[in-house]
């Protein structure tokens, strides 16, 4: 954050925000590279089975949750990340800082899989709703 503050006191949190965020989503698929070399790359079924673990909520889960086929949706209700970035008192920059970062992880680890994400805890809904699809 001191880093993104000196920027934005610099050149404006708009501006800031525009020359970071590419930035933030090229860092996050050379992250998923290594795991494409390794054995989730080739096998995408144990790639199913961590994400559909990650709800690390405590609260009921809630909508798709499911793991079958070429599909895997669930509903993440609790969200560390947006703990955390409302405890440092920067949540406003949780989602250029973690939430966008998925889209471009995926396609870093397998560029065949689909992801959508329609909402996010850190954008103030209840829930962030993974949906990720094999594409042939």
């Amino acid at each position: 954050m001191p880093v993104l503050n000196a920027f934005i006191k610099e050149y404006g949190k708009e501006q800031t925000v525009k020359l970071v965020d590419p930035v933030i989503r090229e860092l996050a698929r050379e992250g998923g590279v290594p795991a494409r070399q390794g054995p989730w790359g080739k096998y995408y079924r144990p790639f199913w089975k961590g994400a559909f673990r990650m709800d690390s909520g405590r609260r009921p889960p809630t909508g798709c949750q499911r793991a079958d086929g070429d599909e895997v949706c669930f509903n993440v209700t609790r969200c560390r990340y947006a703990e955390m970035y409302k405890e440092l008192g920067v949540q406003e920059y949780g989602a250029l800082l973690s939430c966008g970062r998925d889209a471009a992880l995926i396609v870093g680890f397998n560029p065949k899989i689909k992801f959508t994400r329609t909402q996010t805890i850190m954008s103030g809904a209840p829930y962030c709703d993974f949906r990720y699809e094999l594409m042939a």
